[in-house]
């Protein structure tokens, strides 16, 4: 085996396809809460969602998981997914929404590169909605290395995003 191999750096991670309970369930929380639209579906067990017109970001299905229970948080698994918002602006915006709605966080945080928000949709997938900040912000320790954190985040200041 090549040890020297490295993935290009131009790869993305193309889509998430995520085992849920109760696909209409599911619908409401991904398109009419977070605003993903559904692009498609295949029969009463499957619906491909989408930012955008992109063939599809994120698949639901219910195949083996049809009205099942959400595994405990001390089994292997997905922890999180995340979602890059590509301003702040839109993370304040996404974040309001979840506010007003009173849909529950599991966190908040400044991570130094990024701003973020915690949740689980309603099969208990972790996901993090985050902004990026500008690279030139990102701190660096002593040798270059990128030095991320948790630090607590200012919500005030994420909110003001909303002001004008």
């Amino acid at each position: 085996m090549d040890t020297n191999y490295a993935t290009p750096s131009s790869t993305k991670i193309g889509h998430i396809h995520l085992k849920v309970a109760d696909l209409k369930r599911s619908l409401a929380f991904y398109c009419d809460l977070l605003g993903f639209k559904c692009v498609s579906k295949m029969g009463p067990d499957v619906a491909f969602i989408s930012a955008g017109d992109y063939h599809h970001h994120i698949g639901l299905n219910t195949w083996y998981s049809k009205d099942s229970v959400p595994p405990s948080n001390n089994k292997t698994g997905l922890f999180h997914f995340a979602l890059l918002y590509p301003t702040r602006k839109d993370l304040a915006i996404i974040y309001k929404r979840l506010l007003d709605e009173n849909y529950p966080f599991t966190g908040v945080a400044d991570h130094g590169v990024s701003e973020a928000v915690y949740l689980s949709d309603p099969d208990q997938n972790g996901l993090e909605l985050y902004a990026d900040k500008p690279q030139h912000l990102w701190p660096k320790d002593e040798n270059g290395e990128i030095k991320m954190s948790t630090q607590p985040l200012d919500i005030l200041s994420l909110l003001s995003e909303l002001e004008g």
